[in-house]
């Protein structure tokens, strides 16, 4: 695998870590809108590969699997940023669902039901049931992404105005990570399971819905509302 001078050999590491590179897209784009092609993803990870392969030694002290993982997944986030894959109608049905939740927590002093957000859209429940189902793929920000991980440049440190704090200093606050942690709980009960599975467990929304005894969709629905509610606490955080 390796070179006399210690670096990886290339044509074996693409034959050893190809696979790898696909199994990763293809674990990320079950994630994404219809639209996103899992072939671009793969392209991306293979620069993300080759680009981790000039870079790695042996003596940086992680395993090159993990220092290239890393490598990998950042470079299909970057794809993803740098392309619009997303419709703006999704965008803009994302932030009015955010909104929503927003306005009726603050009337209700609690979480909202689906219906009580339908109705602050002011559309029928199937509509709203709707709008969640399509914002799948809505919400790609990884923790990883914050920073503290081995990329240059995080996500968060191209796109904050410069006013705003350190984004890696933010997630290292113990206080944000408590405050997100506060928020998962006080998600209503299907939610918080619908996350810990999806998160914690890596359950596929097959799986998850095989344990609730519902569809993929109204999996995929419980997901998008859940981190609406999480999005609309947590941009409130000082």
């Amino acid at each position: 695998m390796y070179t006399a001078q210690g670096a990886l050999d290339r044509e074996s590491a693409i034959e050893r870590y190809g696979p790898m590179v696909r199994r990763a897209a293809s674990q990320l784009v079950a994630k994404l809108p219809a639209n996103v092609e899992l072939d671009d993803l793969v392209q991306a990870g293979m620069i993300g590969l080759f680009d981790a392969m000039t870079r790695y030694q042996t003596g940086h002290g992680a395993q090159f699997e993990t220092f290239a993982m890393q490598r990998v997944r950042g470079a299909m986030l970057d794809e993803l940023r740098g392309s619009d894959w997303l419709p703006r109608s999704v965008r803009r049905n994302q932030r009015a669902i955010e909104s929503a939740i927003h306005r009726a927590e603050q009337r209700l002093r609690r979480p909202p039901t689906e219906v009580e957000v339908a109705a602050e859209l002011g559309m029928p429940l199937a509509e709203y049931q709707q709008m969640l189902g399509d914002a799948r793929g809505a919400q790609l920000v990884y923790l990883d992404d914050f920073g503290d991980s081995d990329q240059d440049e995080g996500f968060l440190d191209r796109h904050l105005p410069s006013s705003e704090p350190e984004p890696g200093e933010v997630l290292r606050d113990q206080r944000f990570r408590e405050a997100l942690v506060a928020a998962i709980e006080r998600l209503p009960e299907r939610e918080k399971l619908v996350m810990g599975m999806y998160y914690e467990q890596d359950m596929n929304l097959k799986e998850i819905g095989a344990v609730l005894g519902v569809t993929e969709s109204r999996v995929s629905q419980l997901h998008s509302q859940a981190v609406a509610r999480l999005r609309t606490q947590m941009k409130s955080w000082t």
